[in-house]
């Protein structure tokens, strides 16, 4: 993989892609969560490339992706993924969105109805307004504040790490990720990505997802309403949960091997 940059208007964000890419291969495009960077995916690179064309960024506002000229909107995020696979000649990619990602990718495929060959979210959730109480997206408005309750810079990182994965190596990779952040930026990152999120949501489009979907969560995922909400879309699509026992929110680190190999047995069901 090497890394590559590309200057919008409100920063630089910087991506890696496949270093001499085959024509022939179909690409792969990972889009870490809230406060992850590119590494959230550190356990599938190696696995995907024997077979992919492959595309990790530093989400805006993320990692090297600092700093950021104005609030985070999941249509621009989309918008700069879209000049991203433009530059690397990414036609009809499969997204695999984790968490904040799945809503990257969800916004993208909205926008840009048949540009995906499917999407695998993991540990995301639906974005259609119907899904979402409405005191659920007023709590999502005041995430920051919240966060800046929970004591010191350290606890808040622990706890994260906690939240989001249940095996040692899972907390590990993510304190690794988010101890770039002093307490101040991470709280309002946090706030940030949350209330894109709900501004999103309360847009109410129909996000119609027009290609393969896979629904991967981590049976002891506890961030917010994520197993609730991926029920409740499990049952209105009739798309299978893919559930990652014992793994948390993180469940493409937490348990890597069974994740790869799903997302393996999907793709080829449905593109091969």
């Amino acid at each position: 993989m090497v890394e590559r940059e590309l200057a919008v208007e409100d920063g630089m964000v910087h991506y890696w892609t496949t270093s001499s890419p085959d024509q022939v291969r179909p690409w792969m495009v990972f889009l870490p969560g809230l406060s992850a960077d590119h590494t959230l995916f550190n356990p599938q690179f190696a696995h995907f490339a024997q077979r992919w064309n492959l595309v990790v960024w530093d989400a805006p506002s993320h990692g090297l992706s600092r700093p950021w000229s104005r609030r985070l909107d999941l249509d621009e995020m989309a918008e700069v993924l879209r000049a991203i696979l433009g530059a690397c000649g990414a036609s009809s990619p499969v997204l695999v969105g984790q968490s904040l990602g799945g809503y990257v990718a969800q916004a993208f495929i909205d926008l840009h109805p048949g540009c995906a060959a499917a999407f695998v979210s993991v540990d995301s959730s639906p974005m259609q307004r119907r899904y979402y109480k409405r005191w659920h997206l007023a709590i999502l408005r005041h995430m920051e504040g919240l966060c800046l309750l929970w004591g010191t810079g350290r606890f808040l990182r622990d706890q994260m790490a906690k939240a989001c994965s249940t095996t040692e190596h899972g907390r590990r990779n993510m304190l690794a990720q988010i101890e770039r952040y002093s307490r101040h930026e991470l709280c309002a990152l946090l706030g940030d990505g949350f209330r894109a999120l709900s501004d999103a949501v309360a847009k109410n489009r129909a996000y119609r997802i027009d290609c393969p979907l896979m629904i991967v969560c981590g049976s002891k995922d506890a961030a917010g309403f994520v197993k609730t909400y991926d029920k409740e879309w499990s049952r209105e699509t009739g798309v299978p949960i893919t559930w990652v026992e014992g793994a948390g929110h993180n469940a493409n680190v937490d348990d890597p091997a069974f994740v790869n190999a799903a997302i393996d047995r999907f793709l080829e069901s449905v593109l091969f």
